[in-house]
């Protein structure tokens, strides 16, 4: 049984039980006329008590004859008691009576309940009249949940007022116009998102998803917090701070970096662990920093923050034996460059970090470039869409400004790094597609509900609508939206969100999951073939190589269970069906089997939803785009 009562659906022509459904108190009684009233009054002179089923009888046949008996309604436990209704006038001092209503005085001498029980009635409009509760108008069936003849129902007080006849100006309760309740408005307002977005693009600035990647070390945190710290994101206040609490550490130079690594653990080790978020402005962008863990130890999280990026900044140490160490095997700058681009990341920027230490050297520089040019060409990056800067994030010297060093401006007098971050162009969003956002974290708000948040990867979404998650296959509905820190009543593909979530249990909902629509869901399945790209691997793959995939914030385990053909890197032609194994720099049709179920889509229906990476060992050996899926 629901725990509350539905009213929406009541039929008012019968009785529930409920006198104060709309309004209308216990206390309230139908006022009762004089000429009705006056048919119940004692008479001294007489012992005959007119009884209540006669005077129902009266309504029914107007013409038949009064008819007197000693059996009333009114009768207690003692059959000598002898009930007596008065009408008496108002006592002194009370005021004048309206129309219509009449003080009821009614005794039972010689029963059990002695004493005087006396009624003011109250006056009401004819159209709120109704039968009382427990008290029956004659003439109605079984059927209707009623009884015949007026009798009194167990929860009717005997000492109740008798209905009122009819009368031209009272409608009786089968003519009582229906009530029917007016469903609430919604509180939400709908908006068309389509328009909005277009009037949006038009007047506001372009919106998109920078990652930074690099080798651990590299200067990322130090570059970018100095970056935010020279464009007013961060007070003076706030970075004299970070100075005098970064060198009690004894670790001065890290204050910079202290403006994204905020927790105690990454300030301590020194280096990033998790995906850092911030805000800033460009002259023409608006721009969602996403400052990746270096450390191959965090590369998942790596992968998390490259999933949601539209453009990357490459951070590499200029210092002699620091960029060979992180550019030769065992480092990170080959493999997040081949993870950004195999996520979908096309433009670049390769920030040359620590020149300070080179003393700006332009043949350190060059010698930088020439390396990462070819493999970046590899890689899969085309040479227009990548840009190279010199800069010294401790110093910020070529951060923002145009630099001054004679050793610098000498050999170089290209754009700042925040302009060639402003140059970069905001990619197309599939606002059109149907919704679909993938949860990257979950944590409690504010008020009623909780909040997770993700980038819309596609369609569009606003508050008060009702979606779907999947795979929990729950319903929850939207209470609050933000987008870009600030609260807004819709979001679009592309955008950074936080949602608030109510009407759904926080422990049906976790990292991985996807908020789609409900009409058009997305699939979750444990099977799937793909076409993968195999990088740089000592063992080959068989049939039965256990594997985790990479999908998103998700990364769960899998088994290769078929290796269907073997395709031409370049092409895609069919070299072989059914290899017996994949080397590196192979390219196949694999089948794989997944231990829960995830959620995907085809690579040609929805490119960022279609994307995965495939890691063994600590490293990671391939890249995927979903084909085909097999529920």
């Amino acid at each position: 049984m629901a725990r509350h009562r539905n009213f929406r659906n009541l039929d008012y022509s019968e009785e529930y039980g409920y006198d104060d459904v709309y309004g209308k108190s216990l206390e309230e009684e139908v006022a009762v006329s004089p000429s009705t009233a006056a048919e119940f009054i004692y008479q001294r002179n007489s012992r005959e008590i007119p009884s209540l089923k006669t005077f129902l009888d009266r309504r029914a046949d107007p013409e038949a004859p009064p008819t007197t008996t000693l059996s009333s309604p009114l009768a207690t436990t003692s059959s000598t008691a002898t009930p007596r209704l008065d009408v008496v006038g108002p006592p002194p001092g009370f005021p004048p009576m309206a129309r219509g209503q009449v003080p009821i005085r009614i005794t039972a001498e010689g029963s059990q309940r002695s004493g005087d029980i006396e009624v003011i009635t109250k006056r009401v409009a004819s159209s709120s009249l109704k039968p009382k509760r427990g008290f029956v108008t004659a003439g109605r069936s079984l059927d209707d949940g009623l009884i015949h003849s007026g009798t009194p129902s167990p929860s009717r007080s005997p000492y109740a007022s008798p209905a009122r006849s009819p009368s031209p100006t009272h409608a009786t309760p089968t003519q009582r116009p229906a009530l029917t309740p007016q469903r609430s408005k919604s509180k939400f307002n709908r908006v068309d998102v389509l328009t909005e977005y277009k009037e949006r693009e038009k007047t506001s600035k372009g919106q998109i998803n920078l990652v930074v990647i690099g080798h651990v070390d590299a200067g990322k945190s130090t570059l970018m917090g100095h970056m935010l710290y020279l464009l007013g994101n961060v007070s003076k206040k706030a970075m004299h701070k970070y100075e005098q609490e970064s060198q009690k550490v004894g670790k001065g130079s890290f204050a910079y970096a202290w403006v994204l690594d905020e927790t105690g653990e990454e300030r301590h080790r020194g280096i990033t662990m998790d995906v850092g978020q911030y805000m800033f402005e460009t002259p023409s962008r608006l721009v969602n920093l996403l400052d990746a863990p270096g450390h191959k130890d965090f590369i998942p999280n790596m992968i998390t923050g490259a999933a949601q990026a539209d453009v990357a900044v490459l951070v590499v140490n200029a210092t002699v034996g620091e960029f060979e160490a992180g550019f030769e095997a065992g480092g990170q700058t080959r493999e997040h460059a081949l993870l950004v681009r195999s996520l979908g990341v096309r433009q670049l920027t390769v920030a040359v970090n620590k020149m300070d230490t080179v003393d700006w050297s332009q043949t350190r520089f060059n010698d930088v470039e020439q390396k990462l040019k070819l493999f970046l060409k590899q890689a899969g990056f085309k040479e227009s869409d990548v840009n190279y800067v010199p800069c010294s994030g401790l110093t910020g010297d070529n951060l923002m400004t145009t630099p001054s060093l004679p050793e610098l401006t000498s050999w170089y007098s290209g754009p700042t790094l925040l302009q060639r971050i402003d140059q970069f162009r905001s990619p197309p969003r599939p606002v059109d597609k149907p919704f679909r956002c993938c949860i990257a974290d979950i944590f409690k708000g504010q008020g009623s509900g909780f909040n997770v948040s993700g980038r819309l990867e596609s369609g569009h979404v606003q508050v008060g609508q009702s979606v779907l998650i999947q795979p929990a296959n729950e319903v929850a509905t939207i209470k609050a939206l933000s987008v870009s820190e600030g609260q807004s009543s819709w979001a679009a593909a592309g955008d950074q969100v936080i949602l608030t979530l109510i009407g759904l249990d926080s422990a049906k909902v976790s990292i991985g999951s996807v908020l789609c629509s409900q009409d058009q869901p997305i699939r979750a399945v444990t099977r799937l073939e793909a076409r993968v790209i195999v990088f740089n691997i000592d063992i080959p793959i068989t049939i039965g190589f256990p594997v985790v995939l990479h999908y998103q914030s998700l990364n769960e385990p899998a088994v290769v269970t078929k290796l269907l053909s073997l395709l031409n890197k370049n092409t895609g032609e069919l070299l072989r069906k059914k290899p017996r194994c994949l080397t590196k720099n192979s390219s196949a049709i694999i089948r794989l089997d997944v231990s829960r179920p995830i959620c995907l889509e085809l690579y040609q229906d929805c490119k960022e939803l279609g994307r995965f990476m495939i890691r063994a060992g600590g490293n990671t050996i391939a890249a995927g785009v979903v084909t085909k899926i097999i529920q």
